[in-house]
C-alpha cells in the first residue's frame, strides 16, 4: 500500500510539470506567430537597400505574411480538429521555421516575399493548435483561465515586443536576423513538442472540407488585399473596389457551400451559439482599434519625436509590460466581477488611453505623450482579450475547438487589418500630404481619436450582446 501511495505521488509530480510544459510549448508557438507580424517593420529600410525592393515590394514584405496568415487560419483550425492538433502544430512550426531560414538567406526580392507568404501559411496552421492544445491539457476552471491568460499575454507581448526585438537585431546584427532568430527557437520548440505533446483530435472520420477551405481562404485573402490597397488608392479606387467585391462574392459562395455540404469547414450553427458569435464580434471591433496602436506610436516616436528604431522600441516597453499585466490580472478580476464586466472594463480603460493619446503634440514629452497613455491602452487590451478568448472557446463543442480557436485569431487579425487600413486613411486625409511634424501629429491624433470612439462602440456591443450566464465559469 505504501508503495502504491508513493507511485501515485510520483505520477502526480510528473503529470503536473507536463501540463505546464504543454502550456509553455503552446505559448512559445503563439509568441513566434504574433512576433513576426510586427518584427520586420524596423528592418524594412535595410531590406530595401540590400534586396533592391520597390516601395510596393516593401509593403508586401508585411502584407504577404498577414494575408496568408488571415486567409488560412480557419483551414488550420479545422485541420487540427480532423488530423490531430499535435501533428498540425509540428507541421505549421516546421513550415514557419523553414520559411524563416529561407527569408533570412534571401538574395532577391521575390525570395523574401515568397518566404513571408510561407511563414504566414505555417503560422495559420500553427496558431489554432496552440490554444486548442492548451485548453485540452488544462481542465476547465481557474487553472484553464490562468493558462489562457498566459497564452493571451504571451501573444500580446509578442506583438508588443516586435519593434524592440527588431530594433535590437537590426542595429546589433543585420536585418536578416529578424527572420533567422526564429530558426533556433523553432528547432527547440519542435523538439520539445515532438517529445512531450500528446496527440488529440476531434475528427469523426470526416474529410476536410476542401471547397470550403479554398473559398474562405481565397475570400479572406482577397478582402485583405483590397483593404491594404486603400492606403494607396483610397476606398473608391477600382484597384480597391475590385478585390473587395470579389472577396465578398467568394465569402458568399463559401457560406452557400457550408450550408449545403454534409461536413462543413464551419458549421453555420456554431454562429448561433451566442457566446461564440458575440465574443468574436467584440474581438473584431475592439481589435480593429487596438491593433493600430503600435503602428502609429512607432511612427510618432520616429517621424515626429526623432527616436531611432531602437529608442522607439525601448520607449514602448512599459506598454508591453502593461498588456502582460492586464492579461495576467484578468482571471483574478473575472472571479470577482465576471468575464463580461471585465471585458467592458478593459475596453473602457483602453478607450481612455486612446483619448489621452489623441491630445499628442509635435513636441510632446515621453511620460505624457507615450508612456502613460500607452500603458492605459495596452492594460485595457490585456484585460479585455483574456475573457473574450475564454468565453469564445468555452461556448463551443470539443469537436469544434480548433475551429473556434481559428475564429478568435481570424476575428482579431482581420479586424486589425481592416482597422489599420481605415485609420491610416483617416490619418492621411487629416495630414493632407504635408510632411511636417505638426501635420503628421494631427493625422496620428485623429486616428487615435476615432479608434477611441470605435472602442466605445465595442463596449456597448459587449454589454448588449455578450451573455451574462456562465460569465464566471472560466475563472472558477
Amino acid at each position: 500500500m505504501l508503495r502504491t501511495a508513493q507511485d501515485t505521488l510520483t505520477s502526480r509530480r510528473t503529470a503536473s510539470p507536463a501540463t505546464w510544459l504543454v502550456v509553455a510549448l503552446a505559448c512559445a508557438g503563439q509568441f513566434l506567430v504574433v512576433l513576426d507580424v510586427s518584427v520586420v517593420n524596423v528592418a524594412l529600410p535595410s531590406m530595401r537597400t540590400d534586396l533592391a525592393l520597390s516601395a510596393s515590394g516593401l509593403q508586401w514584405v508585411v502584407n504577404a505574411y498577414a494575408i496568408a496568415f488571415a486567409g488560412f487560419l480557419m483551414f488550420g483550425g479545422r485541420a487540427g480538429d480532423l488530423y490531430g492538433r499535435k501533428r498540425m502544430f509540428l507541421v505549421g512550426l516546421a513550415l514557419f521555421t523553414l520559411a524563416s531560414l529561407g527569408g533570412g538567406l534571401a538574395q532577391q526580392g521575390w525570395q523574401i516575399l515568397a518566404a513571408r507568404g510561407v511563414q504566414g501559411l505555417g503560422a495559420a496552421v500553427l496558431a489554432p493548435s496552440t490554444l486548442t492544445l492548451l485548453t485540452a491539457a488544462v481542465p476547465e476552471g481557474a487553472a484553464r483561465a490562468r493558462a489562457i491568460a498566459t497564452w493571451t499575454a504571451v501573444g500580446a507581448g509578442g506583438g508588443a515586443a516586435g519593434g524592440l526585438v527588431g530594433g535590437v537585431l537590426v542595429e546589433g546584427l543585420s536585418w536578416r536576423w529578424v527572420l533567422l532568430i526564429n530558426v533556433p527557437i523553432g528547432v527547440v520548440v519542435l523538439a520539445g513538442a515532438a517529445r512531450w505533446l500528446t496527440e488529440s483530435r476531434a475528427g469523426d472520420g470526416r474529410r476536410l472540407d476542401l471547397p470550403g477551405a479554398l473559398l474562405v481562404t481565397a475570400g479572406l485573402a482577397t478582402l485583405a488585399y483590397g483593404i491594404m490597397q486603400t492606403e494607396a488608392g483610397g476606398w473608391t479606387s477600382p484597384t480597391t473596389l475590385a478585390p473587395l467585391c470579389a472577396g465578398l462574392v467568394l465569402i458568399a459562395l463559401f457560406l452557400l457551400v457550408e450550408a449545403r455540404t454534409k461536413a462543413p469547414l464551419m458549421p453555420l450553427g456554431l454562429l448561433r451559439v451566442r457566446s461564440v458569435a458575440s465574443a468574436n464580434a467584440a474581438m473584431f471591433v475592439s481589435g480593429s482599434a487596438m491593433f493600430c496602436m503600435w503602428f502609429f506610436m512607432t511612427l510618432y516616436a520616429q517621424n515626429v519625436l526623432g527616436y531611432s528604431p531602437l529608442e522607439a522600441g525601448v520607449a514602448l516597453i512599459p506598454s508591453s509590460l502593461a498588456v502582460v499585466l492586464g492579461s495576467k490580472a484578468a482571471p483574478r478580476v473575472m472571479r470577482i466581477v465576471g468575464a463580461r464586466n471585465v471585458t467592458v472594463l478593459g475596453i473602457l480603460v483602453s478607450a481612455a488611453g486612446f483619448g489621452w493619446q489623441s491630445t499628442m503634440t509635435a513636441d510632446g514629452g515621453y511620460l505624457t505623450a507615450i508612456m502613460f497613455p500607452g500603458i492605459l491602452m495596452m492594460l485595457g487590451g490585456g484585460l479585455s482579450m483574456t475573457p473574450l478568448a475564454s468565453l469564445a472557446t468555452s461556448g463551443a463543442a470539443p469537436e469544434d475547438a480548433g475551429l473556434v480557436s481559428g475564429l478568435v485569431n481570424t476575428s482579431r487579425t482581420i479586424g486589425g487589418s481592416l482597422g489599420l487600413a481605415i485609420m491610416t486613411t483617416i490619418a492621411a486625409s487629416r495630414t493632407g500630404g504635408r510632411g511636417t511634424a505638426e501635420a503628421l501629429t494631427e493625422g496620428y491624433a485623429q486616428a487615435f481619436r476615432v479608434s477611441g470612439c470605435v472602442l466605445l462602440v465595442a463596449a456597448v456591443l459587449v454589454l448588449v450582446w455578450l451573455p451574462r450566464k456562465n460569465s464566471t465559469n472560466s475563472a472558477r
